[in-house]
């Protein structure tokens, strides 16, 4: 059951790529996130039903306004940028890179001690991150590099995130801090919103493909992956992350044509290889120091 919850997860967020692929065009990238993350809230909303969840909410509102802006506001709206110009399978793979930055920014801002296996994971991110988007920056597409650059902004802005939070969101519960950084992102980005709102109509198509963003690959989503964390512990949930980039390429393929090269592929596996290795996920597969 819990695998499976795993896996729904991963289809869920791994959807998401492809659900701004396809809305970031007619809406753009600020208007759409300030969608998502508002629909979002109002998911999350009932969890505030507890004076306790009211009263950590109030308490932390600084922590929660940083995290919000670090882990939802930027990274959410450039991951969006990125797909304005990178296929939805390629955002989802550097999206994959979080776990990298997220030990660099411990080892550079926070001084936390950095193993071989880390050092190791983070080289075979860089030639993986290398590899993926080399084919894809030699195109010549204008526009390309900086998304690129845009996507990998965001999984820093991630990395941050999951730092901070660590060191000033500590006994917090999470479906709270889940909400507070959906709710500050929404009050953040409604009134950028509102002064860029598209003049054309908007399409039936695009509005469902909003909700299902809003509704089910970020409100849902997150009940989902704090209900695994309860269950199976945070370890076990982050382990998303390297089921995410499997969905987001196959649904890429399956509902936009979007093309599987072998040096996505390549890139991709490297990446992931990198990540679980940085994560501490194959620390069984190197040798033991006496």
């Amino acid at each position: 059951m819990n695998l499976l919850e795993l896996f729904l997860l991963a289809a869920i967020w791994g959807a998401s790529f492809l659900f701004m692929r396809v809305t970031t065009p007619e809406l753009g990238a600020v208007v759409l996130i300030a969608l998502r993350v508002g629909i979002a809230a109002l998911v999350l909303l009932p969890v505030l039903r507890s004076a306790q969840a009211r009263a950590q909410f109030r308490s932390k509102l600084w922590p929660l306004f940083v995290v919000s802006v670090t882990n939802s506001a930027i990274p959410f709206t450039l991951l969006a940028y990125s797909t304005l110009y990178v296929d939805a399978g390629m955002d989802s793979i550097l999206n994959a890179t979080t776990p990298l930055w997220t030990a660099l920014i411990s080892v550079t801002l926070y001084q936390t001690a950095m193993n071989r296996e880390q050092t190791l994971g983070l080289l075979f991110g860089l030639v993986g991150t290398i590899v993926l988007v080399w084919d894809t920056l030699d195109s010549g597409v204008k526009g390309i590099p900086v998304a690129i650059g845009a996507a990998l902004l965001a999984t820093l802005c991630y990395g941050f995130a999951v730092n901070y939070s660590k060191r000033n969101l500590a006994g917090v519960r999470p479906f709270v801090a889940a909400f507070g950084s959906q709710f500050f992102s929404a009050i953040l980005l409604l009134p950028i919103a509102l002064t860029l709102w598209p003049r054309h109509t908007i399409a039936a198509s695009t509005w469902a493909c909003v909700a299902a963003l809003g509704l089910l690959c970020t409100g849902f989503a997150y009940i989902l992956y704090f209900r695994l964390i309860e269950r199976v512990g945070a370890s076990y949930a982050a382990s998303v992350t390297f089921v995410i980039p499997l969905f987001g390429v196959l649904w890429g393929a399956l509902f936009l044509g979007e093309r599987v090269t072998p040096t996505t592929l390549a890139g991709g596996l490297i990446i992931l290889f990198g990540t679980a290795l940085t994560s501490g996920k194959l620390n069984w597969m190197m040798p033991k120091r006496a």
